[in-house]
């Protein structure tokens, strides 16, 4: 019998492949030491209530102490998720996470007056207000909350509603543990007669297997453990998206893709637009899945067919040194002090990088105003995609870097919608890069059957999930039960349009459903697919021009929430209101389905 290779407990991890949190806090008794100071400062809030309207300075300390606590709280909040993300079985960070969202909550609760205090004074009032000098630094965060009118309920409500903060997150924490912690998929075989642990991590590195049958395996244990739990994960899916429902609802909003678009001031068009453009280059995708079955000499292709590159036989290797080598050739064009600030963070100590045992799955980066921008990783040197999942990550990080140096603390947490621009701008200029080293066709295809894949996995696939939670939540507002034979009919009627006719559809791949932690924060993952779309056209800008379009592109990063991000993106050199750099993208997906095809004959 051959050995299984176990994951390591995180003790058995070595220190210099772990993050350094020590910004954040040296040790977990001067994070207690914040936590009691922060705790007693809930009661200041008290003070304020009742006296916002007296004026400006009145109003301006207000708001001082709010951003001051949520700073602080920031801080605490930011170590307590990442202690929890090494090992979600580490009990004392548990309760640590658990603490500290109990503190939010009674935060929310006492601070919960300040909004519907300051929207029921009147207009002319709060913009006469808006003129003193005091409130200069607040002077956007209130004319945006102006915008809020409609929405923002009475004092006793909007508290009723901050005292819901905990409860609000039972359903996603209930996935998280069942799915990160509780979920034992078993070994499997590698084509090298490895019996290895199967987990979330090792099932991307076996769907990159050569060898059909080891794809195949992994795939049939992984659904056969959402399989056994698809009541379980059906009920927490469905409390997610009744939990939005309720919000938009309360919040008077037409829907909860209405509500969730607001704070991005995002036309729900945008969103439409995108489902619409891709809808129409789906003939493109589903010729590249023929391209593929024909050549890797497949009867049929099946999902876990679809991972492994078509030219496996030039399959690559980099360690992690090489990997931030690699990644920071490819984005000098950023300039010295984005690749300076970035050197030092990759080769030092910004980085999670291996999987451990209970480590959260997949990746992330994780910026805070007075600590590193963190990257959890669960990096395996023989699957090229984690090269760029560390160049897309970095993207996040030097944003989260540049936006915390330029911006006030209350203007430089950046929103979703511009932060995947940051981040798929690096695996743009990444791919570029490699393939301006292919030294001949075989290398080349190789490259662009990446490339293929990343466009059908960032636009395609994330349009396809948005397209899932846009019907489910339309499902649900219609009163139509969220069960688990509704959730699978509605992501089975999905597969079968994007992956087209000749495709064979395994039955349980409609429980992929239940697989995806970004359906717990709804209507996100359309800004994969948007924010690809833009990066390809900056990169194209940016490459293509000179010192502007790069300051242009720097200054982006650099804008926090300054701006909304439609004018931010602006700023950059696209505009993303116009179709123009999603069905660029999606003609750049065809040209290169072209090519590759030409390159394999």
């Amino acid at each position: 019998m051959s050995k299984v290779k176990q994951l390591p407990a995180r003790s058995e991890v070595r220190k210099s492949d772990t993050w350094d949190l020590s910004r954040l806090y040296p040790n977990d008794d001067a994070w207690e030491h914040d936590f009691k100071k922060l705790e007693k400062r809930i009661a200041g809030y008290g003070k304020f209530q009742g006296q916002l309207a007296e004026g400006a300075e009145a109003l301006a300390a207000c708001l001082k102490f709010d951003r001051d606590f949520d700073r602080m709280g920031e801080r605490l909040g930011t170590y307590a998720f990442l202690k929890t993300a090494e090992d979600a079985t580490n009990s004392d960070y548990q309760r640590m996470q658990g603490r500290f969202m109990n503190l939010a909550s009674r935060a929310a609760q006492a601070a919960s007056f300040i909004r519907p205090e300051i929207l029921s004074m009147s207009a002319a009032r709060l913009k006469g207000m808006l003129e003193a000098k005091c409130l200069a630094p607040f002077k956007l965060q209130l004319e945006r909350l102006l915008d809020e009118k409609p929405h923002t309920l009475s004092k006793k409500e909007e508290r009723l509603l901050a005292m819901q903060t905990e409860m609000a997150q039972a359903a996603g924490q209930a996935f998280r543990k069942l799915n990160d912690a509780d979920l034992k998929f078993g070994d499997v075989k590698d084509e090298d007669g490895q019996l290895i642990e199967l987990s979330h991590a090792t099932f991307s590195k076996f769907l990159n297997s050569p060898k059909r049958s080891v794809r195949k395996t992994a795939f049939d244990k992984v659904y056969a453990q959402y399989d056994a739990h698809q009541h379980t994960l059906a009920a927490t899916l469905n409390g997610s998206i009744q939990r939005d429902i309720y919000y938009a609802q309360v919040r008077n909003f037409s829907s909860a893709l209405a509500a969730s678009l607001f704070p991005d001031r995002m036309p729900v068009a945008v969103y439409d637009n995108l489902i619409e453009s891709v809808h129409r280059r789906l003939p493109a995708l589903h010729r590249y899945y023929d391209v593929r079955r024909r050549k890797m000499r497949l009867k049929d292709i099946h999902h876990y067919d679809t991972y492994v590159p078509i030219l496996s036989e030039l399959r690559t290797r980099h360690t992690w040194d090489e990997a931030v080598e690699l990644v920071l050739a490819a984005l000098q064009p950023l300039g010295s002090e984005y690749g300076a600030a970035l050197e030092g963070g990759l080769r030092g100590r910004w980085c999670d990088r291996y999987e451990n045992r209970g480590k959260q799955s997949g990746a992330f980066s994780c910026g805070s105003y007075d600590g590193d921008p963190h990257i959890l990783t669960n990096y395996q040197e023989d699957v090229l995609d984690h090269v760029f999942t560390l160049a897309h990550e970095a993207g996040h990080s030097m944003h989260s870097y540049f936006s915390a140096k330029s911006q006030p603390y209350q203007y430089y947490n950046y929103v979703i919608f511009v932060a995947e621009v940051a981040s798929t701008f690096n695996e743009e200029l990444l791919s570029r890069h490699l393939l301006s080293q292919a030294g001949d066709d075989q290398r080349r295809a190789y490259l662009i059957n990446r490339q293929i894949d990343a466009m059908r996995g960032t636009i395609f696939r994330q349009t396809m999930f948005a397209e899932f939670e846009k019907l489910t939540h339309a499902s649900a507002e219609e009163g139509e039960p969220l069960t688990v034979e509704r959730f699978r009919s509605i992501y089975r009627e999905l597969l079968e349009i994007y992956f087209g006719p000749d495709f064979a559809l395994d039955d349980v791949l409609s429980l992929e459903c239940f697989r995806i932690p970004h359906f717990y924060r709804a209507f996100y993952v359309y800004k994969y697919a948007t924010g690809m779309s833009a990066a390809i056209a900056l990169v194209e800008r940016v490459l293509s021009g000179g010192k502007k379009e790069l300051d242009d592109y720097l200054g982006f990063l650099k804008g926090g929430c300054s701006k909304d991000p439609l004018d931010l993106l602006r700023g950059a050199g696209v505009d993303m209101e116009q179709p123009t750099a999603v069905d660029t993208a999606l003609a750049e997906f065809e040209r290169l389905v072209e090519e590759l095809d030409g390159l394999l004959s």
